[in-house]
């Protein structure tokens, strides 16, 4: 398995509107000891705990020979005719994940945008 399936893997698929996202390292076996990995932000309407989220996403990945970890989620609110996101809060079942890092990867698809993060509410 070469590194395309890691690198196809969109770095940010999330939805408009308020719902809840997870953070998610990716896992690659390279051969050995030795693993590649990248990460990545998930956040669907659709998904009524983190979970759901997450087993949307593991299916996906373990399709195309790649593993994953959940590590951490929260809440983002995003307003595309505002281009605004805010990343805030976390996830009972998997920790807080880590926002700061939430939004630097937000920022590879929506340069453009006012992104902000709090560790305030729920």
């Amino acid at each position: 398995m070469s590194e395309k399936e890691l690198e196809a893997v969109p770095d940010v698929d999330i939805d408009s509107g308020v719902f809840k996202y997870v953070y998610i390292r990716v896992y690659q076996d390279a051969g050995g000891d030795d693993t590649n990995e990248k990460d990545i932000v998930r956040g669907y309407n659709f998904a009524e705990y983190h979970s759901d989220v997450y087993d949307k996403t593991e299916s996906e990945l373990t399709a195309t020979g790649l593993d994953s970890e959940c590590l951490g989620g929260g809440r983002i609110e995003h307003k595309p005719d505002k281009k605004y996101i805010k990343v805030y809060g976390y996830s009972m079942g998997f920790g807080k994940a880590n926002h700061e890092k939430a939004v630097e990867i937000l920022k590879t698809k929506y340069p453009d945008y006012k992104i902000v993060w709090s560790d305030e509410g729920y």
